[in-house]
């Protein structure tokens, strides 16, 4: 027992030290991996050759919430003596079916702990009981125990757990004795796996703080434009050319490349919110002002959310810079987008600060 909880509390340090990590609102996982369960109260002594594997499904509502099917094959071994003190090896083969609910406590967090709870039914194959008859049973169970999610990328998540279950009654260890009045056998499972998570909703808005919205009536532009050309001048080294500075709104990180400052998408959406129609329409005199270069826009997002919803969320805010502009007259010809995801950051992702500097919309002029 005591190496057992060496191994768990080993299992949940490991990956420390990441403070935040992505979370999506809802999402559907696939599991497996494998399980080391134990005989907790039995009547007979109980054997360290125990194994199990396990698959599972899930369906997390929210970031905290979520309902698991996990299906289990345990092993479950443990020894008695007969008449003659010779040692008889009982053994349990064990199926089960769980429907547990999951809470997540900290979902905003690399390491992310957890609890569940929920109920399941088994099927025991068993050999050599000490005083019930070799026989298939069925039975039920309840789950509760704790767990730890690891998220190593945004699609995979490494798992461990610990289980504490309870039978409905006495016979999982083959072994009724006449002390033993309405009796429930308990075990114990630790298991290590990983989830593949699919069909996952928007990134959480309560792990990355979005833009506060006006209160209702009001349009003014409430950016501070002063904070973000200090971000400008902190993050991107640039080279200043007369050539393609307007004002304050646009600045130049390189020869061919100037960077909108203050172009502001709702927050998950590509939608423009309303201080980027000043910065947009400076952008739409300095191309008028300069008929002669052509404009590649790139859309960019910081590095939260998985990479293909990323590059799509990117282009889908060049296209929107795009449509505006031709609406104000400039020649769709000249305009090109492309989405580069998380791509090519111009700040540190692991502030907020700098993951508001890589939301950006950046023009490579095409001379």
């Amino acid at each position: 027992m005591k190496q057992m909880l060496t191994l768990i509390t080993l299992l949940f340090l490991f990956g420390t030290g990441v403070s935040q990590a992505q979370a999506v609102t809802d999402s559907w996982q696939w599991g497996f991996g494998g399980s080391y369960p134990r005989y907790y109260s039995s009547n007979i002594t109980t054997s360290n050759t125990n194994y199990g594997f396990y698959l599972s499904g899930q369906r997390s509502f929210s970031e905290y919430v979520g309902l698991r099917l996990r299906g289990d094959y345990s092993h479950l071994e443990g020894t008695w003596s007969d008449a003659q003190f010779q040692t008889v090896v009982q053994n349990t083969n064990l199926i089960t079916t769980s429907l547990d609910l999951i809470y997540y406590l900290v979902p905003c967090e690399s390491v992310v702990p957890y609890l569940f709870a929920g109920i399941g039914a088994n099927y025991k194959m068993q050999e050599n009981n000490q005083t019930l008859p070799n026989d298939n049973t069925f039975g039920a169970q309840f789950n509760i125990g704790l767990g730890a999610e690891y998220k190593f990328s945004p699609s995979w998540h490494l798992v461990s757990e610990f289980g504490y279950h309870i039978t409905s009654n006495s016979e999982l260890d083959g072994s009724v004795v006449p002390t033993e009045v309405n009796g429930h056998d308990t075990y114990l499972a630790l298991s290590l796996g990983v989830n593949f998570l699919f069909n996952q909703g928007p990134a959480s808005k309560n792990c990355e703080p979005c833009c506060e919205q006006l209160p209702a009536g009001i349009t003014k532009d409430m950016t501070d434009y002063k904070k973000i050309e200090e971000m400008i001048i902190k993050h991107i080294p640039k080279i200043i050319t007369t050539e393609v500075v307007v004002d304050k709104y646009i600045y130049a990180i390189a020869e061919d490349r100037i960077v909108l400052v203050g172009v502001q998408f709702a927050f998950d959406k590509s939608e423009l919110l309303p201080e980027s129609y000043i910065v947009l329409d400076k952008s739409v005199k300095l191309l008028k002002d300069n008929p002669n270069f052509d404009v590649e826009i790139e859309g960019y997002t910081d590095y939260i959310g998985p990479d293909e919803y990323n590059y799509e969320l990117s282009l889908q805010r060049a296209i929107t810079v795009k449509n505006y502009l031709v609406s104000q007259g400039i020649a769709s010809s000249r305009l090109t987008t492309v989405g580069y995801g998380k791509g090519n950051p111009v700040a540190d992702n692991s502030t907020a600060e700098g993951r508001a500097m890589n939301r950006r919309i950046v023009f490579r002029i095409i001379r």
